[in-house]
């Protein structure tokens, strides 16, 4: 059986998790919608974003660990094309990801986000609750230590458990390739 994902523990170095935040610090943040819910925030995610797409140096740095993965687990057609979303969930909102996938199998494109990778950028310690789980696949032990880099195909069903404190940060990306066929 193939693999459903691959991790590497604190993998991100707290200098570069910091560049990471100075950089979100730098662009608007929003509530998070979902294609879904058509740009309106609903109840089944709760949580602020901000769009990193720009940061050129952060998607090379990702694509490494995609291009890692999916040579040792997916065999995929993937490229360096990716949307790089910061997020943060409040414990104070109950801030959640309920059960999704990131492939929108709806729309016309000629393109479909093929690998996805979440990057933790708190402590633990930081917050309580909000755990990454899958749906379909056993959920990866230890995946909350700071700068801890998770990749999975994009089609995987998986959230983000309801917060009961503190803050979550991470990192999220979908990088793409041709239409899944």
């Amino acid at each position: 059986m193939r693999q459903g994902w691959l991790m590497w523990r604190e993998a991100i170095d707290k200098a570069t998790i910091a560049k990471i935040e100075k950089a979100a610090a730098q662009v608007h943040r929003r509530g998070a919608t979902t294609r879904r819910s058509q740009g309106k925030e609903t109840d089944g995610r709760k949580s602020e974003i901000a769009w990193l797409c720009d940061q050129y140096w952060l998607r090379d740095l990702l694509f490494g660990y995609v291009m890692e993965a999916n040579r040792i687990a997916f065999g995929v057609d993937v490229e360096n094309i990716a949307n790089i979303q910061y997020t943060e969930y409040s414990g104070d909102n109950k801030g959640r990801y309920n059960w999704h996938n990131d492939v929108i199998w709806t729309e016309e494109r000629s393109f479909d986000r093929k690998i996805s990778i979440t990057v933790q950028l708190s402590d633990p310690a930081d917050y309580s609750g909000g755990a990454f789980e899958f749906g379909d696949w056993p959920t990866p032990e230890n995946s909350r230590g700071q700068g801890t880099v998770l990749v999975f195909p994009s089609y995987l069903t998986h959230r983000v458990a309801p917060l009961s404190n503190g803050t979550r940060r991470s990192l999220v990306a979908w990088f793409e390739g041709p239409r899944w066929r």
